[in-house]
């Protein structure tokens, strides 16, 4: 019943932009934090993104300050991850989590999408 559903990733070019969503079903969206999360073949799970519920602050990892904007459409209980001037290092699985704040650790978050693919080429 409480699902969140990651959905926007695919194979871009180097320096192209991709928009996830990570839509919930079975419970308000904005209410939970919702962070995004992403690993690559053989790389430890990073935290990537964060927002809060409420006043909607925003969270960026390093590696993505700048070229990554995390948003929330209310509306349609979907939370989104625009990435920009993306790079090969890009390339993971991204997931979306929530949790009861924001978090750069996965063992904080309550329900998690299965994730969308993002590959980038060189």
């Amino acid at each position: 019943q409480v699902q969140l559903v990651e959905s926007g990733g695919g194979l871009v070019q180097s320096g192209g932009s991709l928009k996830l969503s990570c839509a919930a079903s079975g419970f308000t969206l904005q209410y939970y934090n919702i962070n995004w999360f992403r690993q690559a073949p053989g790389k430890e799970r990073e935290g990537v993104s964060c927002i809060s519920s409420g006043d909607g602050n925003t969270y960026y990892a390093d590696s993505v300050k700048g070229r990554f904007t995390i948003s929330r459409d209310n509306a349609k209980n979907t939370v989104y991850l625009k990435m920009n001037s993306l790079k090969p290092e890009d390339t993971a699985i991204y997931q979306c989590c929530s949790s009861s704040w924001p978090t750069w650790d996965p063992s904080r978050c309550d329900y998690w999408g299965q994730g969308t693919q993002v590959t980038v080429s060189s």
